[in-house]
């Protein structure tokens, strides 16, 4: 229940955020070009804080639903604009003018991103090394000539200093359904070169995520199981664990490192365990029941209260850190919300045209529980899930859709190429069209979470 809590909090603040920044594009651009603003409201329904400030008397609301939000501009098409007023009417203003002023929420959707990508890159951004631990059986990757312990040092060009870069580069090849060169370098230190099929990948990503269509397990940090800090009132004080034990056996079984651990744990909530374990070279012995803890797919598992003593030094090999100074940083994150956005339009055009599956479409469950996830991880997952999902709304939002800002400024460039605008008719009979669009796609994603869940 804590979980589902959090996950929920984190999705409206972030949610939040990226509305508000979104209107405020609109609202800004507005405002600078003369455009009386009647409503700023962020979310939709009833209004839970409402506000009327400033020259204009515009009425800021903060309202229940917040998976959306509006700016409201004068407008002779939705009533009658005093005479002395005309000139500050929305569909008065020229075309560039409301042009600029439609688009402004994506860009400032993209600045966001821009700024949250350059936090990111100035706090530092820690990944895995991409070195391969096991390569499966008759797999892409066996046919390719990998080998356990290969580094890959770049797909189809891209540097790849983690496993994170790796994959988001394998993803964006597969996409152009052809074979990509990836670099690699051996355990014995030669520089080698792959040459992988990506041409089925993107219809399989669903199934497991790339790294398993492609065949390759990440070789994994051997941390020792060595406890760290102990919550008061945990499992592991009751049965009387300290800081710097380091765990030998659980029910006659080896502890071979922390992540065996770890899944043992997971998979015995409420079971009574009997855990051998090293303390100031002397082994005794404790008897310790996991809690159990309902997860937020209803599958309860085992948990300890302890945390890992952990030594970066000794897994050096394995961490990379990426961490520039201001200006460098600056220059990754428009680099980096360039490529993110331009993978966001390759995906959905692959979605589209039956390329990639549509299961890949995550709706607002499955968007919480990353929020709320990214959020437990620390301050970097977070900022970089807040820029994901504001480079999505971005793109999302220049779809050619009717009701969508895209929309709009499909029907501006009909009206610069025609010389005249779009009938007031035929611009409601496509926003129909439009809604029918988005209420349809929102119900598969919201299918698709429900179907990740009881599955």
């Amino acid at each position: 229940m804590e979980s589902i809590i959090t996950s929920v909090f984190y999705f409206i603040l972030s949610f939040g955020v990226l509305i508000t920044f979104h209107e405020f594009g609109h609202f800004w651009v507005a405002r600078k070009l003369g455009v009386k603003v009647l409503c700023f409201s962020i979310g939709y329904g009833k209004p839970i804080w409402k506000k009327t400030m400033g020259p204009d008397q515009t009425e800021y609301i903060v309202a229940a639903l917040p998976l959306g939000g509006y700016v409201k501009m004068l407008d002779e098409r939705e009533r009658e604009v005093d005479p002395e007023e005309v000139h500050r009417a929305f569909n008065r203003q020229k075309l560039s003018h409301r042009t600029a002023i439609v688009a402004a929420g994506p860009i400032f959707n993209f600045l966001l991103a821009i700024v949250a990508y350059w936090a990111i890159f100035m706090l530092g951004v820690t990944g895995v090394k991409p070195i391969v631990g096991e390569v499966q059986q008759d797999s892409v990757a066996q046919v390719a000539g990998f080998v356990v312990g290969d580094e890959i040092t770049s797909v189809g060009g891209t540097i790849t200093p983690t496993w994170n870069v790796a994959v988001l580069a394998l993803i964006e090849e597969s996409l152009a359904d052809h074979e990509v060169e990836v670099l690699v370098v051996t355990a014995l230190g030669a520089e080698v070169s792959r040459l992988v099929d990506l041409s089925h990948l993107a219809a399989e990503l669903e199934e497991g995520g790339v790294l398993n269509s492609v065949g390759i397990v990440p070789m994994r940090m051997q941390i020792p199981a060595v406890l760290g800090r102990i919550e008061p009132g945990s499992p592991s004080e009751k049965a009387g664990l300290n800081t710097g034990d380091t765990l030998l056996k659980a029910d006659g079984v080896s502890v071979e490192n922390w992540s065996d651990w770890v899944e043992l744990v997971r998979s015995k909530p409420n079971v009574l365990i009997n855990v051998v374990f090293l303390r100031d070279n002397v082994e005794l012995i404790a008897e310790l029941t996991p809690a159990e803890i309902m997860g937020d797919d209803g599958v309860a598992f085992g948990r300890i209260g302890a945390g890992v003593q952990y030594d970066p030094d000794k897994n050096n090999a394995f961490i990379v850190k990426q961490q520039y100074g201001v200006v460098d940083s600056l220059f990754n994150a428009v680099q980096k919300t360039w490529d993110v956005s331009i993978l966001t339009l390759k995906m959905l055009y692959n979605m589209i045209f039956g390329e990639i599956s549509l299961k890949n479409l995550s709706g607002p469950i499955s968007i919480a529980q990353y929020a709320g996830d990214s959020a437990s991880i620390g301050i970097v997952a977070f900022l970089t899930f807040m820029a994901v999902v504001s480079i999505s709304l971005g793109v999302l939002n220049l779809l050619p859709i009717p009701v969508l800002d895209g929309g709009h400024l499909m029907f501006y460039l009909v009206e610069f190429v025609k010389g005249s605008p779009v009938t007031l008719e035929t611009e409601l009979k496509a926003q129909q069209v439009g809604i029918v669009i988005l209420l349809m796609t929102m119900a598969f994603a919201f299918y698709n979470d429900l179907a990740r869940i009881f599955n």
